[in-house]
């Protein structure tokens, strides 16, 4: 009876431990398999996100192309616009013959001056810049006559804008006007100031014609900041003052 009932009472405890284990191996490789899916939940996240990152990048790329090529046209039409109206200025211009010639010779003279001081740094490359339209040209594309170019035009106190709008009257009225030494162009105008405030109207054209003059007369031109700009009546004023 003793041996019946110790039998009775072990067979239960052996079938219990692999039910636990079993049990314990199975919630084990639940909570793999959960552990497993939720990786490749994260992997998957993860990749979404790394490609939505390269495609918010492309678009920030596109956006700066985009924005760069907008920009270049807005100053390309902006230039064109302001070339346009510095024609019609120039050739809106209501000088008599001798006023005209008088205004030439300063531009050419001007032109004549910067051409010679361009070469004067660059003696070896005399013949390779006959005219000042040759440096212009040249200067786009080599570096060191850029440099060069901008060093005397520092030297001169002018800028390009300058030289747009004295290029641009040589251009309209250079084929039909004479030179006039300076003591001719004293005895027709004392004041060749007024007479370009006067009847210069666009503010570039005007600011070229009297700088090419400040150039000639005391060799180099004066800058004054926009700020300090007087309007044309005070100006034409002090002028006359």
């Amino acid at each position: 009876m003793c041996k019946t009932d110790e039998n009775t009472d072990l067979e239960p405890r052996s079938k219990v431990v692999p039910e636990a284990e079993l049990a314990f191996g199975e919630a084990k490789d639940q909570k793999k398999i959960i552990k497993d899916r939720a990786t490749t939940k994260v992997f998957r996240v993860d990749h979404k996100l790394q490609a939505l990152e390269a495609q918010f990048k492309e678009l920030d790329n596109t956006k700066d192309n985009l924005t760069q090529k907008f920009e270049h046209h807005s100053k390309t039409l902006a230039s064109q616009a302001a070339q346009d109206e510095m024609w019609t200025a120039v050739l809106a211009l209501k000088f008599t013959s001798i006023e005209l010639n008088i205004l030439y010779s300063y531009v050419i003279e001007v032109l004549i001056s910067l051409h010679t001081r361009v070469l004067e740094k660059l003696p070896d490359l005399v013949r390779g810049l006959p005219t000042l339209a040759s440096v212009l040209r040249r200067k786009v594309r080599n570096k060191r006559i850029r440099v060069v170019w901008e060093s005397v035009l520092e030297e001169c106190g002018l800028q390009e804008g300058d030289i747009t709008a004295v290029c641009t009257f040589f251009i309209a009225h250079g084929h039909k006007a004479d030179h006039y030494a300076a003591k001719v162009r004293q005895m027709y105008i004392r004041d060749i100031t007024f007479m370009i405030t006067n009847m210069v109207k666009n503010q570039a054209l005007q600011d070229g014609l009297l700088r090419a003059v400040q150039v000639i007369e005391k060799g180099k031109a004066e800058r004054i900041p926009e700020e300090q700009k007087s309007p044309l009546k005070e100006l034409i004023s002090s002028v006359k003052n």
